[in-house]
């Protein structure tokens, strides 16, 4: 919807350009969610609905459905783990400024792990040609401005929002593989609206079917689980080191891992 109106905004209604990148944006970052939650099955309760919501999410923000969805259980599968969580590459390999371009390793990962199943390939061979057609289109019929400047353009902004607070920010420091602390949480009501519940995001780890709208009530319901199995409640950066090291990660974010024996 929001797509929409920006679209014909610009075009059409003479919309400010800022609105419709604001517009375009803020769609952006919506269906974020929606394709994390598609990828768990929580996006709809009907199959057909929630893999339609996976896949038209995924080609505004540039993604592939299956991709996504395979990669992203190897990363529930694997967390912090330098060598098999494919979001540890992500969000430790480089700047955060950066973070938005290493998501298609993703693709690299699927293919290297051949994690396809089924039709999927299909499906990624159709998701690609769908954006090859549209860049063509764009090309052909003189709309590549608005295809850079309020798709593109926007995707890195959101691909900078989703790598910090879906990847980034949940799991610092990258080093707990123990699944009531391998990623935290931070409450706030706030930022519940604000990041779609990535703020509970170690609820979303141990109850992955959750929808997000239901992170909240779960995490109040369960704290004192939590309290007792010692999980990270907070956002780890009061502390100097933890400050200047994501100072660090912003800037400059390389890390360097060393294999250790069983």
């Amino acid at each position: 919807m929001l797509v929409t109106v920006a679209t014909f905004g610009y075009f059409s209604w003479g919309f400010p350009h800022w609105v419709c990148f604001v517009l375009n944006t803020v769609a952006l970052h919506l269906v974020g969610t929606v394709i994390h939650d598609a990828s768990h099955n929580s996006a709809h309760s009907n199959r057909i609905v929630n893999a339609f919501l996976g896949h038209g999410s995924a080609l505004m923000l540039g993604f592939t459905f299956p991709v996504f969805t395979r990669v992203h259980l190897q990363h529930h599968a694997n967390v912090n783990d330098p060598e098999n969580d494919p979001d540890h590459f992500v969000s430790t390999c480089g700047p955060l400024w950066l973070i938005a371009p290493r998501f298609f390793y993703h693709e690299i990962y699927f293919f290297q792990r051949r994690l396809w199943k089924k039709y999927e390939l299909l499906e990624w061979f159709l998701s690609r040609l769908t954006v090859a057609a549209l860049i063509y289109s764009a090309c052909r019929f003189d709309f590549l401005t608005y295809f850079a400047n309020y798709w593109f353009a926007p995707a890195l902004v959101v691909g900078v929002a989703l790598g910090l607070f879906f990847d980034y920010l949940p799991h610092r420091p990258f080093e707990e593989k123990n699944r009531w602390k391998n990623a935290r949480v931070y409450p706030s009501g706030l930022l519940n609206l604000l990041i779609m519940g990535q703020n509970y995001h170690l609820v979303h780890h141990l109850w992955p079917s959750i929808p997000w709208y239901k992170y909240k009530p779960a995490y109040e319901v369960m704290k004192p689980l939590l309290d007792e199995k010692g999980s990270p409640q907070s956002l780890g950066l009061h502390r100097r080191k933890d400050f200047w090291g994501f100072v660090y990660d912003i800037f400059l974010g390389i890390r360097f891992h060393h294999k250790t024996k069983d």
